[in-house]
């Protein structure tokens, strides 16, 4: 790769937003595991009646922690659906693979002021979940490039000149730091071998180095609104041979409100969140809160092609 170009741009969805793979498949997943622990009776007069859908806790997981089935995860956890790990792992050695993770840090929940330690700390929890779970899934123990998606940046504007100049405003530069310091500590242990980051600009990217250690060996932009990249960020990046990979990911992966339609009783829902407007309905009350999205893709260096790709997205359901 670092013999190409230096501007790297991947075809964009046909629909211009990535988010709708991510609701896609969470919605599938729902709709298949569901099915898979059905009760199908049997046929009578040559007609075979519905499927009896599972109850919750069949094709759901609640785990207790450190003590539960899955013993890897020290915290209680709900996973939708049950998770299988019998089946995971990828088919040939770790070493045969170029394996590149993308995680979306989603807006803190409630608004105002807030503290960047607090959010830091937390943060290093998402961090933590999130590659314990796709180390698993995957079966290998270090991940080659970790890219981190912080909330509030895009580029946006009539011009590369003005979406740069935009750019610089956004996000909150205390907390990118302080999280960023999270993923040093990553990548001295060994666990991820680089670091990269999502819609920076020049601006913020020259003030973001400026405070941390380990510079990003890439930055992914998504472009929506312009054509070219802003030069300025280009002089930069070839200046300190940061990686410029052009994208198409949504900025805001996985609203609270999408959420609450994929796990409530709607017609595409899995009937597992309680309406508030409808009180005695059944399933889990109170509200859900999107804290992050993972996205991981195994690609096969011999043959060019990706053998695994996925998603893990983690929520809290408030009471």
């Amino acid at each position: 790769m670092s013999a190409g170009p230096s501007v790297i741009r991947k075809s964009k969805s046909p629909g211009g937003r990535s988010n709708l793979e991510l609701v896609n498949s969470l919605r599938e997943n729902f709709v298949a595991a569901k099915l898979d622990y059905a009760t199908f009776p049997p046929q009578t007069n040559g007609h075979a009646p519905a499927p009896i859908p599972p109850a919750v806790e069949v094709w759901t997981e609640k785990t207790a922690g450190s003590d539960s089935s899955s013993s890897s995860f020290p915290d209680k956890h709900i996973f939708i659906p049950r998770i299988h790990w019998d089946g995971a792992g990828l088919q040939d050695e770790a070493s045969q693979y170029e394996i590149t993770v993308k995680l979306f840090f989603l807006p803190p929940a409630g608004a105002g002021a807030h503290d960047t330690a607090s959010l830091a700390a937390e943060r290093a929890r998402y961090v933590e979940d999130a590659l314990r779970l796709v180390t698993r899934e995957l079966g290998v123990a270090t991940i080659d490039l970790l890219v981190a998606s912080f909330p509030g940046m895009s580029f946006e504007g009539t011009c590369e000149w003005e979406a740069d100049k935009r750019n610089a405003q956004q996000g909150n530069l205390d907390d990118e730091v302080a999280t960023w310091g999270v993923l040093e500590a990553l990548q001295r242990a060994g666990r991820v071998r680089q670091l990269g980051v999502a819609e920076f600009g020049s601006e913020k990217l020259a003030a973001f180095m400026a405070r941390t250690a380990v510079r990003p060996a890439v930055d992914q932009i998504n472009l929506r609104d312009c054509c070219n990249v802003p030069p300025p960020l280009k002089q930069l990046a070839a200046a300190h041979g940061i990686e410029l990979n052009v994208h198409a990911d949504c900025t805001d992966i996985l609203p609270p409100g999408t959420l609450r339609q994929l796990l409530g009783h709607g017609p595409q829902g899995a009937g597992l969140l309680a309406d508030p407007e409808h009180p005695g309905e059944p399933g889990w009350q109170g509200e859900i809160v999107p804290q992050w999205v993972v996205r991981y893709v195994a690609f096969v260096r011999d043959r060019g092609v990706i053998e695994n790709k996925g998603y893990f997205a983690s929520a809290e359901l408030v009471n």
